[in-house]
C-alpha cells in the first residue's frame, strides 16, 4: 500500500509517527512537507517543518518541546546575542545549526531543495520519503497592525516573536503563484492508495501545499480516497494559532468549518472524508450535507497509543470511502 501525507510540522510529524507504528512494513509512506514557513537567518536556510518531520521520524527531536534537536545547547545563539546580531527572537541551537549549514552549502552549490532534503534524510532514516512541496522559494506572511498601519511580517516573526498575540488581518503567501511542485509530489498524490491530511494548521501548513500548482487538481483526480483530520477541537486549535488565522480569513473556528473549507471532492473540494473529535460529533450532520463522509473519533494525540489509534481510524475511514466509491 502506498500512503501519501500532506503535512506541516509538529502535529503532522506526531501523526506520521503514529501512522508508521500502525502500518509497519505493510505500506510505503511519502510525506509532502510544507516549506512556506522557511526563512533565511544569519545566512542560513532554515526549514522548520521539514526539519521537525525529519528529526521526529528519525529519532532526533526534542520530545518535550517537540521541535529542535534533542540534547541541544545554545552557544551559537549566545554568541550572536553578544554581537548584537539580529534577529534575536529566533534561536538556532548548536546541533540544529549543523543541519542548516549543510543545507545552505548544498543549495549554494546549485542543488534543489528536494535533493538537499533527500541527502539530509540519509543520516536520519525517517522511514518515509520526505519531499518538500516545492523547490521554489515561498514564504507565508501575516498582515498585522503596527502603529496604526498594516504591514506584512514573516509568519515566523508573527508566531515566534509576537506569539500570535496581535490580531492577524490577512495571510499572504509570497511566491506561491510561481511555485512548481517539487519532483515526485504530484506522482505521490496520483499514485497513492490513500492520501491523508493530518491535523496540521489548515492556513499556514496545509494551505500552502494545496496552493502549489497542480496539487489540488491532483487531489481532485487521484483514485485514492483523501482523508483529513481536524486540527480544531471544541472550537480551538490543539496547538498553535490556527484559530487566529482562520478568523483573519473569515473562516469559523470549528472542526466543521475547516472541513467545509477544504471541501468535498464531489463538489470541487479536495477531501472525501473528515475526522472530528468525539466532542464535536454535533457537526457531523452539516459535514455530511457538504458532501463529506464524516466520523467522530478521539483526536487528542496524547501518547504513542492514542496517536496510533488515530492513524488507524483515518485508514479505516479511507477503506470505508474506497468501498463506497
Amino acid at each position: 500500500m502506498m500512503i501519501t501525507v500532506l503535512s506541516g510540522g509538529i502535529g503532522g510529524a506526531a501523526f506520521v509517527r503514529g501512522l508508521l507504528d500502525e502500518v509497519g512494513d505493510e505500506a510505503e509512506v511519502t510525506v509532502v512537507g510544507n516549506t512556506a514557513d522557511d526563512l533565511w537567518l544569519f545566512g542560513l536556510k532554515v526549514c522548520p517543518d521539514l526539519d521537525t518531520l525529519m528529526y521526529t521520524l528519525g529519532g532526533g527531536i526534542d520530545e518535550e518541546r517537540r521541535w529542535g534537536r534533542s540534547d541541544e545547547t545554545w552557544s551559537v545563539k549566545e554568541e550572536l546575542a553578544a554581537y548584537g546580531a539580529q534577529p534575536t527572537w529566533f534561536g538556532l541551537g548548536d546541533r540544529d545549526v549543523a543541519t542548516h549549514l549543510v543545507r545552505t552549502q548544498m543549495l549554494q552549490a546549485g542543488y534543489p531543495l528536494s535533493d538537499v532534503t533527500r541527502a539530509l534524510c540519509v543520516r536520519w532514516q525517517p522511514g518515509v520519503t520526505l519531499l518538500p512541496m516545492t523547490d521554489d522559494r515561498v514564504e507565508t506572511h501575516v498582515v498585522v497592525e503596527n502603529e496604526g498601519q498594516r504591514r506584512a511580517i514573516h509568519f515566523q516573526e508573527y508566531w515566534v516573536r509576537l506569539r500570535a498575540a496581535v490580531p492577524a488581518h490577512d495571510v499572504v503567501m509570497i511566491g506561491i503563484e510561481e511555485a512548481k511542485p517539487a519532483p515526485g509530489v504530484i506522482e505521490a498524490v496520483m499514485d497513492a492508495d490513500v492520501v491523508l491530511v493530518p491535523p496540521s494548521n489548515p492556513v499556514v501548513s496545509v494551505g500552502p501545499i494545496l496552493a502549489v500548482a497542480g496539487v489540488s487538481d491532483a487531489l481532485r483526480t487521484t483514485r485514492a480516497p483523501v482523508i483529513g483530520i481536524s486540527p480544531i477541537i471544541a472550537g480551538g486549535a490543539v496547538r498553535g494559532m490556527a484559530d487566529q488565522l482562520l478568523t483573519a480569513l473569515g473562516v469559523g473556528v470549528s472542526a466543521g468549518a475547516v472541513g467545509v473549507r477544504y471541501g468535498a471532492r464531489k463538489t470541487g473540494g479536495v477531501l472525501d472524508g473528515w475526522l472530528v473529535d468525539t466532542g464535536d460529533a454535533d457537526q457531523l450532520g452539516p459535514l455530511e450535507e457538504a458532501g463529506l463522509v464524516a466520523r467522530a473519533v478521539p483526536l487528542y494525540m496524547s501518547d504513542a497509543e492514542t496517536t496510533r489509534t488515530l492513524a488507524a481510524d483515518a485508514l479505516a475511514l479511507a477503506r470505508e470511502v474506497g468501498v463506497a466509491r
